[in-house]
Parts: structure tokens; C-alpha cells; sequence
């Protein structure tokens, strides 16, 4: 009882400022949308929406969380999109977590996104943010632009119980890599073509990285083979009621940095949109695959609110492996959005997701985008189901 009570206050506290935006446990949104929402190609950086509160946990009893439901999944089945796998022979591998590059512009369209199961987006300073994507029920021969490590991968990978195929990082990154993961982290100048190909990741097209590649070359060269046991979401067809309508998703870490996600009601997805160079100026434009030309859509996002720690100005890390309590997230699907929260019961395992009743969070069978935002973020609703986040530290 106690937890519950802590969870809804927290939930509570996230959302309650915004007159638009019913408290967990509200009546259903009901969506009549079924076309795609197209997002305003002009890029505007005036809000007049009032921010939602900073996600805190009011002070009060101490709790215990519950023991972690890790759900059976059928032979074949990944537990990462709750899909059967194209390939359920790659299930017995190690997921392949590759650093792709999103800044400069110039690297863009991205390879590869299309074909991941999972992928991380976090801020690496500068009003910039990178992507880890997760390469496991399926391979891509061309993943990329290919760029650095950062602190917080080598916690996604042993969550995730991975080997990373990273570009470069700097040395006291590095260092912390290659300590947390020995042999499974993988970066550009040591692993040879095919697995990774270019001349250099500091250009903007420089390096691609191939999973399948990737799982051979770690095999060849004695990293451990594990099947790992990646239980932790839940899936289900049907999508819960909803705490509100979530027709967009914006990220804004500046006015010239924006991640915006559109849903189709039609196709039941989400599809990306980003900030383009074009002679009007900045302007937002669709995403596609260079890999197939195929617009970038996920069933799922996630947003996760987590401390970062900042040790300069593109020097971070955020807090999630060691993280047991119950933090602030928030799922979209289906065009709504439920309130949940996510934790780390195991720091071997991933991240799980659950609603303040500490139910298991009903993802949509399919791929899933989680974006990580500090907790000083300030969260918006302006019109409707249309939903802002503005990036700020920690």
C-alpha cells in the first residue's frame, strides 16, 4: 500500500499542473485521429505552455520495491519487441549495441535505425544527443554514422548483456569501457572491415558499423557466447486505457536540436521527424533509412526521467544501473500515453517498466525508442495530445 500510495504521488507531481492532462487512473482518452499528425515544418521556439514539475519523490516512509516479474517468452519469440524473431537462430547471440551519430546534420540520413529493436537517445553536451541502437532478433549490414562511447553505454550493455561497437571515445572513457566490458567493447581502428568500415569517425560519413559482422568477429576472437536472458518488458496487443492522448512527442534540447515524433494513426506508429537545413532556414523534415528509404517509425516511446552527472560540458554519465527505486517514465503507444515508472532491480538485467501499481507497463509488440531526459526537464503539453519536452540537466 505504501508503494502505491509513493508511486501516485509521484505521478501525480509530474503531471498535475497541466490543466489538459487527467491524473493517473482518469477516465480513457478517446482518439478519433487516424491520419498521421504532420508537425509544423516551421520550427518555433516560443512556449506559452506552463511546465509540468520537476519528477521528485516526496520525502516519507522508506519502501522496499517488489521483487522483479521477469514474463516467460515462447521459443522463437524476442523479448525485446515481443515478436517472433526473423532469424531465431540470432537469439542465442549477445545483443549488438552500436553508437550512431546524429550531429553534425551532415551524417544524416541515419543507417540502419529501421532494423533496430531498441534505441537509447541521450544528451552528450552541447545541446547534441546520440543514439545507442540494439541489433538482436535481426542484423544490418550498414549501421551508422559510426561515433564514440560514452560512460553510460557500458551500464546499457551489461544491462543488456551486449558487445558494443563504438567509433572512438576519449581516454578516461575509454578506459572505463574497456574496464566494464573488457573484450565486448569494440571500437573502430581495432576491429577490422567488414565489421566496421571507413577511415574515420570524426567525419561526419566516415565509419559504418555491420552486426552481423560485429557477432563473428566477437566469436573469432573469444568473447564469451553467451545466450542471454533479456526478460523484462511486457508486451501486449491490446493498448492500455491511457492517461492521456499522445498524438506527438517533441525533445527539444535547443531550438535548432529537436526530436519529434508524429503519430500514424493509420499504421498504428510513430514516425520521426528532425530539424533540416533547407533555404527557408531551419525547418522540420521526415527521417528515412538511407539503408531502404524507409521512414524511421517505432511502436514505442519511452521517455525515462534519470539524473545525469555532468563532469564537463560533453563529459557525462547518468545514473541507471544502480537505480532499484521507482523513477518517473512515460510510454506512448497506440496514440496515448500512460504514466509509469522504470527501475533496475538486477544490474545484469534490463530496464523494466511498470505502472504506479507496479503492474507490468503494456508495451506494443514492435520496436521501441527510449529517449533519456534529466530530471530538470521541463515537460509541456501545449495543444491537446501534442507533448514537449525541453532537455536541462541533471
Amino acid at each position: 500500500m505504501v508503494k502505491k500510495i509513493l508511486l501516485l504521488i509521484l505521478i501525480t507531481m509530474l503531471f498535475s499542473a497541466c490543466t489538459t492532462v487527467g491524473p493517473a487512473g482518469s477516465a480513457p482518452v478517446a482518439l478519433t485521429q487516424t491520419e498521421m499528425i504532420v508537425p509544423p515544418t516551421q520550427i518555433v521556439p516560443e512556449h506559452t505552455a506552463t511546465p509540468l514539475p520537476t519528477p521528485t519523490v516526496t520525502p516519507g516512509p522508506t519502501i522496499t520495491p517488489a521483487p522483479a516479474t521477469y514474463y516467460y517468452f515462447e521459443p522463437g519469440i524476442n523479448p525485446l519487441t515481443g515478436l517472433l524473431a526473423p532469424n531465431p537462430a540470432l537469439l542465442n547471440r549477445r545483443p549488438v549495441m552500436v553508437k550512431v551519430s546524429n550531429w553534425p546534420r551532415e551524417g544524416r540520413p541515419h543507417a540502419g535505425l529501421t532494423q533496430a529493436d531498441i534505441v537509447f537517445e541521450y544528451f552528450i553536451g552541447h545541446q547534441m544527443n546520440r543514439f545507442l541502437a540494439v541489433y538482436y532478433s535481426q542484423d544490418a549490414e550498414v549501421i551508422g554514422p559510426l561515433r564514440s562511447g560514452r560512460l553510460v553505454d557500458a551500464q546499457l550493455v551489461n544491462l543488456y548483456q551486449g558487445i558494443l561497437g563504438y567509433g572512438s571515445a576519449d581516454p578516461q572513457v575509454d578506459e572505463v569501457l574497456v574496464e566494464k566490458l573488457g573484450d565486448r567493447a569494440l571500437s573502430f581502428g581495432i576491429v577490422p572491415c567488414p565489421a566496421m568500415c571507413g577511415e574515420s569517425t570524426h567525419s561526419a560519413t566516415g565509419v559504418f558499423a555491420n552486426s552481423g559482422a560485429l557477432t563473428q568477429y566477437a566469436l573469432n576472437n573469444g568473447v564469451d557466447p553467451l545466450t542471454p536472458d533479456l526478460r523484462g518488458m511486457y508486451f501486449q496487443i491490446e493498448p492500455p486505457p491511457g492517461d492521456a492522448s499522445g498524438a506527438s512527442l517533441r525533445v527539444e534540447y535547443a531550438n535548432f536540436s529537436i526530436m519529434e515524433w508524429a503519430y500514424d494513426g493509420e499504421g498504428g506508429e510513430y514516425h520521426l521527424w528532425m530539424e533540416a537545413d533547407t533555404e527557408e532556414g531551419l525547418q522540420l523534415a521526415p527521417i528515412t533509412d538511407r539503408n531502404n528509404d524507409q521512414p524511421v517509425t517505432f511502436e514505442n516511446l519511452i521517455v525515462m526521467y534519470a539524473e545525469y552527472v555532468e563532469y564537463a560540458p560533453s563529459l557525462h554519465d547518468i545514473k541507471i544501473q544502480d537505480i532499484v527505486d521507482y523513477q518517473p517514465a512515460l510510454l506512448f503507444r497506440d496514440g496515448v500515453v500512460a504514466y509509469g515508472t522504470w527501475r533496475v532491480p538486477e544490474p545484469d538485467r534490463p530496464i523494466i517498466f511498470e505502472t504506479p501499481k507496479g503492474e507490468p507497463l503494456p508495451l506494443k509488440p514492435g520496436n521501441t525508442w527510449i529517449v533519456i531526459v534529466g530530471l530538470n526537464s521541463h515537460t509541456f503539453q501545449p495543444v491537446g495530445g501534442h507533448w514537449q519536452i525541453n532537455f536541462d540537466l541533471p
